[in-house]
């Protein structure tokens, strides 16, 4: 693989060229098996990026290129030895040309703010770090079979927070053909942090992964306890690579679950601007996908109400919960059907049965797993580990031994 960076009239354009033993079909870090549309993509961030150092570029030139390289990668500019490093134990990959300096860490923490309820929940906790929003935009060379996808209304949202937002645009997503447009990995929804890294001063970038996420397999490919989770883990490849751009990822509620993120957002100002939901316009979520089912499921756990859904068992987006466990964010189906009253009048009716959970075996997902907090990096880890502690219990070893055993029974 070679990658090459121009940087013209604001935009910073990404082109490549697969070696002769690498073809379009490749495999992000999940599983996921996907095929190159396009050969180049574009990110422009509302603020000029300003100088860029080699590894940062190199980085954000990973997240687009990663599923296809095969055993080596040349970048347009030298990387330092620690990048290089980090590229070749974590994929197997030479990076090249090598020699130059790393880049030394920022002071800032930023938040990939993304407008749903684990991003605001991050947001909650750190009032004061600037968010930074990613929007796809279309691509010059790619058709658009996505139009129903409302990346301008999630700016909006963001805006309307009144917070410190900067929103970068980029048609990355277009490299994709197979299965859709989407992150060639996810870790590129940080486009925007990436590049201006430097302007911004960044030590470190906070996502709103959660327990499920970080911990419990990721919910969509694996159902099972992941200390090592490839993607998320501070240790993991991804992990490494970050902290070796001077760059290392934060998980601030990693610690817990998608409904005590949920509480934190909607008990938050950030409330009126939280929205998960791709299609809706910008007074409300669509209510018709399979996201705004699954988070109506936890949303009203939370709240202690009847589900509020026109949804029916028999739609499609419905279907995968007629059928027997394990699913995708399992922890939370069965959070959801403990407490939501009346739970089979609806969608999850079978998967409530097949589960048959209780409010005593899901209480777990209300308190804090503590192994989460010292993944966090210095100086983040005290005031995050204090607001957690402070609004949650945490884990006893009973509890921990749920998460630890999760998918093994």
């Amino acid at each position: 693989m070679r990658v090459k960076w121009r940087e013209h009239d604001g935009a910073w354009e990404l082109s490549l060229r697969l070696d002769a033993d690498e073809d379009i079909t490749g495999e992000v870090t999940d599983g996921q098996r996907v095929e190159m549309a396009t050969n180049g993509c574009r990110v422009r961030p509302a603020v000029p990026a300003g100088e860029v150092h080699p590894d940062l570029l190199a980085l954000l030139a990973w997240t687009v290129v990663a599923p296809w390289t095969r055993s080596r990668i040349v970048f347009d500019r030298p990387v330092s030895p620690e990048f290089a490093r980090a590229l070749h134990d974590g994929w197997g990959v030479e990076a090249g040309p090598v020699g130059g300096a790393p880049r030394p860490r920022g002071r800032v923490l930023a938040i990939s703010y993304s407008g749903g309820a684990d991003s605001a929940a991050v947001a909650a906790i750190l009032p004061d770090a600037p968010l930074i929003t990613f929007q796809r935009v279309g691509h010059t060379r790619v058709p658009n079979r996505w139009t129903h996808y409302r990346s301008d209304t999630l700016v909006r949202l963001a805006k309307a927070t009144g917070r410190d937002v900067t929103v970068v645009q980029s048609d990355l997503e277009f490299v994709l053909r197979y299965p859709r447009p989407g992150f060639p990995e996810h870790h590129a929804v940080m486009a925007g942090a990436i590049l201006l890294a430097d302007r911004m001063d960044l030590g470190g970038v906070a996502l709103g992964y959660e327990i499920g996420s970080r911990w419990l397999g990721g919910g969509r490919y694996v159902h099972r306890y992941t200390p090592d989770n490839p993607m998320w883990s501070g240790h993991g490849p991804w992990g490494t690579l970050f902290a070796a751009a001077g760059l290392p990822m934060v998980l601030p509620v990693a610690g817990i679950s998608e409904a005590m993120t949920m509480k934190i957002a909607l008990s938050s100002k950030l409330r009126d601007q939280v929205r998960w939901c791709l299609r809706g316009d910008a007074e409300s979520a669509c209510g018709r996908c399979g996201k705004c089912l699954y988070k109506e499921l936890i949303q009203a756990a939370v709240e202690g109400r009847p589900l509020r859904t026109e949804i029916t068992a028999d739609r499609p987006v419905a279907q995968k919960w007629q059928r027997p466990p394990p699913y995708g964010g399992q922890e939370m189906i069965e959070y959801g059907c403990a407490r939501v009253p009346n739970i089979e009048t609806t969608p999850f009716a079978k998967a409530a049965e097949y589960l048959r959970p209780t409010i005593e075996s899901t209480r777990w997902l209300e308190r804090l797993y503590p192994p989460a907090m010292a993944e966090i990096p210095e100086p983040w880890r005290e005031p995050i580990e204090r607001y957690m502690t402070e609004h949650f219990p945490v884990m006893d070893a009973d509890d921990r031994r749920r998460v630890e055993t999760w998918g093994s029974r």
